[in-house]
């Protein structure tokens, strides 16, 4: 059984990857390399105020790392974002996209 920390810091991390924007983030960071914000809100049809919120929990938690290129910053995966989890996690959101498309027809 895990310890009480280890629930709480796996509460924690499925919390942040219940969120639809953040985990879509993720999806897309995960298909392309390295994007903006700007260039995310568009592929994700959401607002930059939206994906650059998602993007600072996700940075904080660290899920995904950020350079700045002039005054741009791009944003990528973390290096260290648990392999497994990830796997199955973007195994999940793709089967729940295919539900979902199926669903509305």
């Amino acid at each position: 059984m895990p310890s009480r920390e280890d629930a709480a810091s796996l509460s924690a991390m499925l919390s942040l990857l219940a969120d639809p924007t953040r985990s879509r983030v993720l999806y897309a960071l995960d298909v392309v390399d390295e994007l903006c914000v700007g260039d995310l809100a568009m592929a994700l049809e959401a607002t930059e105020d939206a994906v650059g919120y998602a993007l600072r929990l996700l940075r904080t938690a660290g899920f995904v790392t950020s350079r700045k290129d002039g005054r741009v910053v791009f944003y990528r995966l973390a290096d260290g974002f648990p392999g497994p989890l990830r796997e199955h996690c973007l195994r999940q959101l793709v089967e729940l996209s295919r539900q979902v498309a199926d669903a509305e027809g």
